[in-house]
């Protein structure tokens, strides 16, 4: 019946794999970075609240949200009070278009891929928006940081993406998945150095070590971040580990197959948490193993090298193509 099915759509959209889950999924992929970060820094990370320290990011989450939320005098209000909120939907919103049960997303539709990438852009305009409403020098100049690193990584992540959707004949995500599930092939293995461009784009998209420069704690402060406290920080620390997921998600639907795997009898969400897992402790390991770039190293560095790889990982794959005759 049409109620039924309503309600079904409903309770995909809100509880699984819908928003309930996505948040839950967020804390938890904290709890696992900040455990292998703290490994590999020789520290014990998280350890008190829960089994291994496994509640901690919920702690903190209810921690923030029971803080006093101070804005200060100068800051442009309107904006200031926006950024939380619209900065915590735009990777939420992405999510429902990446394939997480099975090899159709919640929201899919040709094209959803480019959609994609624009909120994604708008997380770096929200950031900038965040930092110049706040009229304090340091969190103008990581605002404008986020905007400078921005026009640096989000040309190369794009045209990496462009790969897959080549290989797949389609803008859409889950079609990408599709694709990759009737070969019997994931993508990384046709094109290997769009799948490193992306990690690279990625933690930058991020804001992580070594593209942690919009929010330097050692320069300035927590940068764009500095002036939210309280229920508004807490919303954007969130919406960071819901960015970890979309960025996990999104390359496992591009480059390893979704929710899919080589043994059927595994259910998709195994599969996604698995391969998702994988590329959480990736990003956790390069956070450890380099240093913060400069924003001007980390803006030519990504014209010069990042951006010529990105079209040369397109012609490649073009010519393997040709070869193969997919």
């Amino acid at each position: 019946m049409a109620w039924e099915v309503g309600l079904l759509a409903l309770l995909s959209t809100l509880i699984y794999p819908g928003i309930i889950f996505l948040v839950v999924i967020a804390l938890f992929y904290q709890w696992v970075d900040r455990r292998f970060y703290a490994k590999l820094q020789n520290r014990y990370g998280p350890i008190y609240t829960g089994p291994r320290g496994i509640l901690q990011p919920v702690a903190d989450l209810i921690k923030l949200l029971a803080k006093e939320d101070i804005e200060p005098s100068a800051v442009d209000k309107q904006i200031f009070r926006a950024v939380p909120v619209l900065i915590l939907t735009m990777p939420l919103t992405a999510l429902f278009m990446i394939p997480i049960t099975g090899t159709w997303a919640l929201a899919s539709f040709e094209g959803d891929l480019i959609f994609i990438i624009f909120l994604m852009t708008l997380i770096a305009i929200l950031a900038f928006l965040g930092g110049w409403s706040s009229t304090n020098i340091f969190s103008t100049l990581g605002g404008m940081r986020a905007a400078l690193q921005a026009l640096g990584y989000e040309v190369p992540m794009a045209v990496s993406f462009m790969g897959p959707a080549i290989l797949a004949g389609s803008l859409s995500v889950s079609k990408i998945v599709q694709w990759q599930a009737s070969h019997g092939l994931w993508a990384i293995l046709l094109n290997p150095l769009g799948f490193g461009i992306v990690i690279v784009a990625f933690l930058a998209e991020l804001e992580r070590i070594p593209f942690d420069i919009p929010e330097a704690e050692t320069e300035i402060v927590a940068g764009w971040q500095t002036e939210f406290s309280g229920r508004k920080l807490a919303l954007i620390r969130l919406a960071l580990d819901l960015e970890l997921v979309l960025a996990s998600g999104l390359v496992t639907a591009l480059f390893l197959g979704g929710p899919t795997g080589p043994i059927p009898i595994i259910p998709g969400i195994a599969w996604f948490m698995i391969k998702t897992l994988v590329l959480v402790l990736i990003f956790s390991n390069l956070r450890a193993l380099f240093a913060r770039f400069r924003i001007d190293q980390m803006v030519s560095g990504s014209w010069k090298y990042l951006v010529p790889l990105s079209i040369l990982q397109i012609v490649m794959l073009e010519l393997l193509l040709g070869w193969l005759s997919f």
